[in-house]
């Protein structure tokens, strides 16, 4: 009898054992950014929170596309072959023509706009569709741009008649394109060369790309992000759906927890990476135009007859969602 009540005792033990290793996860995250990037913060802000509430979860960050290329995150995510990635959401919208809207012309206003428009029903709509694909979001952000001219402002449709134009997006093209603008598709890393050889003479681009390639150093003007801007690309923190369900709840806790941290951060880090950039571009001696309320509802009313009649007119739902975010004042 008391080598019976040994060996079960020990099963018991074993049993525990198993069920602690179990409960052990490490998850990996993967991005395209340097370490030095906001995103990367915003992941280090999320594992590191994790790692104080010793849950037995840790989260592994794979930077500069070390584990996955830069537009190929998605479908590993989707698939459970990566847990999580702070990632570009229109980077997939070959997949989901949905997605495209989250890099639209004239749709956020602001940070604080965006910021609203997260936590919106349009918002809640992108979700739904994130998770047929076993997808959902942890962390909401979007990231702002602005204009800069080589030889005067660009700031309202009327400027950018007759000029040559680079910008980051296919539906920002449309709308410049219609407003009389011939388009240059290229990479950020040439644009400072096509400014400097005259193939280019303005782009519209992210505020972190106009620092990090030294664009100021080819432009007469520059028009940050400000209290009205059109370039705004939503960049969440992503996780695979089946992973976070399959978590305990004192893991899941700690990440929803460490999100919330990193989602205040993420918002101010983006404001003060705007003004960082109008800062560097006045330092450098370039004219700083701040684009106007009028200004920006007249790229609005062009975007209307532009690129939301074609992403309408491709998306069988697209009225439906393009309506919900306009809605969000």
């Amino acid at each position: 009898m008391f080598m019976n009540f040994r060996a079960t005792a020990a099963a018991v033990i074993a049993v525990a054992l198993t069920a602690g290793a179990a409960d052990a996860a490490e998850l990996r995250l993967s991005h395209q950014w340097a370490t030095s990037d906001v995103r990367h913060k915003v992941a280090e802000i999320v594992a590191n929170h994790v790692a104080e509430a010793n849950v037995d979860l840790s989260i592994q960050i794979f930077p500069t596309g070390s584990l996955f290329k830069a537009q190929e995150q998605y479908n590993p995510l989707s698939r459970g072959q990566l847990d999580m990635t702070v990632y570009p959401l229109s980077y997939a919208g070959g997949q989901r023509p949905e997605y495209n809207l989250t890099l639209m012309p004239g749709l956020v206003k602001n940070h604080d706009h965006a910021a609203r428009l997260n936590e919106s029903a349009f918002m809640q709509k992108i979700e739904e569709i994130m998770a047929q694909d076993d997808v959902m979001v942890l962390v909401h952000g979007y990231l702002a741009g602005g204009f800069a001219g080589k030889d005067k402002c660009v700031s309202a449709p009327a400027d950018v008649k007759g000029l040559q134009m680079r910008s980051a997006g296919k539906a920002f093209e449309e709308m410049l394109a219609g407003a009389g603008a011939s388009i240059a598709s290229m990479a950020s890393s040439e644009i400072y060369n096509a400014m400097q050889t005259g193939v280019l003479d303005a782009v519209n681009t992210s505020s972190s790309s106009f620092v990090s390639f030294r664009l100021y150093e080819q432009s007469k003007c520059f028009t940050p992000a400000g209290d009205y801007a059109l370039w705004f690309m939503y960049q969440p923190l992503l996780m695979n759906k089946s992973t976070f369900d399959g978590l305990t709840d004192a893991q899941k806790s700690a990440l929803v927890k460490g999100a919330k941290k990193a989602e205040a951060f993420y918002l101010d880090e983006a404001k003060k990476e705007d003004a960082a950039a109008a800062k560097v571009f006045a330092d450098a001696g370039v004219e700083i135009h701040q684009m106007t309320e009028a200004e920006f509802n007249a790229w609005r009313e062009l975007a209307k007859e532009t690129s939301y009649k074609s992403f309408v007119s491709k998306v069988a739902n697209g009225q439906e969602l393009l309506d919900l975010a306009l809605s969000v004042e």
